[in-house]
């Protein structure tokens, strides 16, 4: 992590504004190879557009060196005939992640007479339940830990793989060298990164109408792969476990309790003076979040700074998914960040019975909890600006019959609605799944696919001259 981000995360923002000035200013020079993309996706003000600049500059050097490494290789993709189309699912996360735990029940759930799946690892056997049960749900579990790059996209290529699933993007630990090889003829980025990766390096992006919008396609170098609903799975298996009392919790007995639990990268000044109003305004309340040892103080001193009791702030520790969601069910509302939402810490709330409040920005990372709150019927939930968002949390706090309504309405859709119906999710992945193969098969290029629009059309957005592996 860079000092930017090494900052952020700490919640250090004394000198956040000139900071953001800066990288914003090191793009626009073009210097941009310097500037993870990852990190730029939590900065304020910053454009679904300058977002794809960033990636393309990043990954500019990096998609030279891979082009004569490809030629080196020579990989070749005779067409396969019949058979079950080969999914080969590419991730350091598969043990006790957030992103394991996502997406455990698709893999669990791919048609067998029409898919074999691969999980190519280069992660840590953390010797946990969760890597057992994806070792058990996959086809063929492949450890590439020890391989390199090159040998990995060798091995990857062997196997016979039509569509290579990145699940890491320009996250943490990431190795974007062996899908910049195309090992497979259909390379394809999908939930760990919300934005895109550059020319050059995935065909499809995994999306759904609400996150990107038809008339944002030329921000993302992929073309669109329409969920009709959201593109965030989450199964309905995971047990929610007894809610623990409040105090057992570390809350106070009585008081409306605010909750985030995302990381403290994604908590802007902006957001934290809203949090901070909702405290002063809402008797008794309490906002809960996530512990980091690092964040933890600078936060306090910021709640004092704009006359909050720091005891007002209660930090809970991180815990294994089952307590977690256990304590989760304490919560009353759940407060999103912008302009990096959450993501599983939204569905996770949702599933265990507690609303979410959000607003949906114009990137691809400000509008994730909005996707999600629309896949469950919540789509009041989803304010349009900061202003609206306060207004929002604070009348849920402040009317128990409002808040009461909402909660109940979260009840009846839990388990009715599209958010937490694996089968169906999965279902419709593996349409798109099919449709990137027959394109592919038929000498198409990469287009905008899947769930049509509001009026019942998709609105294709075809990129002249584009080219697999461009």
């Amino acid at each position: 992590m860079d000092s930017f981000g090494r900052k952020r995360q700490m919640c250090e923002w004394d000198e956040l504004a000139s900071d953001d000035a800066g990288l914003k200013a090191v793009l626009a020079r073009e210097d941009g190879h310097r500037l993870a993309p990852f990190h730029l996706l939590s900065v304020p003000g910053m454009s679904a557009a300058q977002q794809r600049a960033c990636s393309e500059l990043w990954t500019r050097d990096r998609r030279s060196e891979a082009a004569a490494k490809r030629t080196a290789l020579g990989f070749t993709f005779p067409d396969p005939g019949s058979g079950p189309i080969r999914l080969g699912y590419l991730s350091n996360d598969f043990h006790e992640h957030a992103t394991a735990h996502l997406l455990i029940e698709v893999l669990e759930a791919h048609r067998r007479d029409d898919f074999e799946v691969f999980s190519y690892s280069f992660g840590a056997d953390d010797g946990l339940p969760m890597r057992r049960r994806l070792t058990t749900a996959c086809d063929h579990f492949v450890d590439i830990c020890e391989l390199d790059d090159t040998a990995a996209a060798r091995r990857i290529h062997a196997d016979g793989v039509d569509i290579l699933i990145d699940l890491k993007g320009f996250t943490a630990r990431a190795r974007t060298g062996i899908v910049l090889l195309r090992p497979a003829p259909i390379i394809v980025n999908y939930l760990g990164y919300p934005g895109t990766m550059g020319a050059g390096v995935c065909d499809y992006l995994i999306t759904d109408p609400f996150l990107t919008p038809a008339d944002t396609a030329e921000d993302y170098t992929e073309s669109f792969a329409y969920m009709p609903h959201s593109y965030h799975p989450h199964g309905r298996t995971t047990p929610l476990g007894k809610r623990p009392g409040r105090r057992e919790a570390g809350l106070p007995g009585e008081g409306f309790v605010f909750c985030c639990f995302n990381q403290p990268y994604k908590i802007s000044p902006d957001v934290f003076d809203i949090w901070c109003r909702l405290l002063a305004m809402v008797p008794d309340s309490v906002l809960w979040l996530m512990d980091h040892p690092d964040a933890a103080g600078n936060l306090r001193s910021e709640a004092i700074r704009r006359g909050v009791d720091a005891r007002r702030l209660i930090f809970g520790g991180n815990l294994p998914q089952a307590e977690h969601l256990a304590r989760l069910q304490l919560a009353d509302l759940v407060l999103d960040t912008s302009p990096f939402n959450a993501h599983t810490t939204a569905s996770d709330a949702l599933w265990a019975g507690v609303p979410v409040v959000t607003y949906a920005g114009q990137t691809f990372p400000s509008r994730v909890a909005g996707s999600i709150l629309h896949a469950i019927g919540l789509s009041d939930l989803i304010a349009d600006s900061p202003e609206a968002y306060f207004e929002l949390a604070y009348k849920l706090a402040m009317d128990e019959a409002r808040h009461a309504g909402i909660t109940a309405r979260l009840a009846a859709n839990r388990l009715k609605t599209p958010l937490f119906d694996v089968a169906s999710y999965t279902a419709s992945l593996e349409c798109l799944y099919r449709t990137m193969v027959h394109r592919h098969r038929a000498h198409l290029l990469p287009d905008a696919i899947g769930a049509s629009d509001k009026d019942g059309h998709l609105r294709s957005v075809h990129r002249e001259g584009r080219s697999l592996g461009e």
